[in-house]
């Protein structure tokens, strides 16, 4: 259950990044395959007018969560055909959201973000209760970027090649870091949705950054119980997690010297695997060259074996845990990924219906131990 990192990395040469600026003033940052040269000069010649219109945010006095209202993405570009894609190169006769002929990686802000282009602080509730921010909508501060992983228009992340995977875990992690430190951010999500069963709008091979001026919920919740476990017990929880799971060994899917996945013993997905760094770090920014060199082979690995489990690409969602961005949730919290599909079999689904949508109790129709069984015979 081991893979391999090709090659000696020692000594290669840095990947490298350069920001540009798009016609109507977002950013798009250009990342450079590991060797070859930087992409010094963008020129976007669209006409565009201003950006889409902003959101809002409103906080739930009965959750205490916030929740965003992006109406204008009503108007955001739906499954368009492949000579339409706005993520493919630019061509003379029509410009994509990427003015260039070719690129590496490249991550540039939504032009349809659910969060942003603004950046600034949230009221918080005085008192816990919030009653007076009812009937007083924020502006939905924060960042939305998307990742795009080749020019190509065909394909996955599991179809790159190692160069390109890595450049494409280097986007994340310096976009973690560069977003991490902007105004009124508390926690960066990296993640992709695969599949139109997800909900994917766009087919081209790419993933998202959502940068939220608040935890989201989940985050919140895992960082109160990694506190609270590392506050009782001198241990992080992941950490103890990975170790008890490792020992077990019988729900693990893959192992290299940084990085194991496994199944976890209370999976809520039909496909549902975690992909855990040895070390605690609390996000991809704090990985080091090696760490990210193996993440490229092993993560290639399991979405390489996810896609062979069916005759057709299997749907999924792929979630980078980060910790939100406040000092004791990092030095609790623990970098993990956790991809999902809610596909059971060949032809069916899972749907969250009356207990997981609106009680978030989840009912399994598969096993862990099933799941992790298929997925090592999935091995090339």
């Amino acid at each position: 259950m081991t893979s391999c990192i090709p090659g000696d990395r020692a000594g290669a040469p840095p990947i490298e990044h350069r920001s540009h600026r798009l016609a109507d003033g977002r950013e798009a940052v250009f990342f450079s395959d590991r060797g070859a040269a930087p992409v010094e000069r963008v020129v976007d010649a669209r006409p565009l007018g201003e950006r889409s219109g902003h959101g809002q945010v409103r906080f739930d006095r009965l959750t205490g969560e916030w929740v965003a209202v992006a109406a204008h993405r009503q108007s955001r570009t739906y499954l368009p055909p492949a000579d339409e894609c706005p993520l493919c190169p630019s061509v003379e006769g029509r410009e994509s959201e990427i003015p260039a002929e070719d690129f590496h990686v490249v991550a540039f802000e939504n032009r349809f973000p659910s969060l942003g282009s603004e950046l600034g602080e949230l009221p918080q509730p005085r008192g816990g209760t919030g009653r007076e921010l009812w009937g007083a909508a924020s502006p939905a501060y924060g960042r939305c970027e998307v990742v795009v992983y080749t020019p190509e228009h065909e394909g996955s992340f599991a179809s790159l090649p190692f160069e390109r995977a890595r450049t494409v875990v280097e986007a994340w992690a310096q976009r973690t870091e560069a977003l991490s430190a902007m105004k009124g951010i508390r926690q960066v999500f990296p993640f992709e949705n695969r599949g139109e069963q997800i909900g994917v709008t766009l087919h081209h091979p790419h993933g998202q950054i959502y940068a939220y001026p608040y935890a989201a919920p989940i985050a919140a919740r895992l960082a109160e119980r990694s506190r609270a476990h590392l506050d009782a017990t001198g241990r992080p929880l992941m950490g103890e997690l990975l170790r008890d799971e490792t020992d077990a060994g019988d729900r693990m899917v893959l192992t290299g010297d940084h990085f194991s996945a496994y199944v976890p013993y209370a999976a809520r997905w039909p496909l549902e695997v975690h992909l855990v760094p040895h070390r605690q770090v609390p996000d991809l920014a704090a990985l080091t060259g090696d760490e990210r060199d193996e993440l490229a082979v092993l993560y290639r690995d399991l979405v390489q074996r996810v896609d062979r489990l069916y005759s057709t690409p299997t749907p999924y969602i792929a979630a980078w845990h980060q910790p939100p961005l406040a000092r004791a949730d990092r030095e609790a919290g623990w970098l993990h990924l956790q991809l999902t599909s809610p596909r059971r079999s060949e032809d069916k689904l899972k749907f969250l219906a009356g207990s997981e949508a609106a009680m978030g109790a989840f009912i399994n129709d598969v096993t862990a131990e099933h799941t992790v069984e298929r997925l090592r015979r999935a091995a090339s």
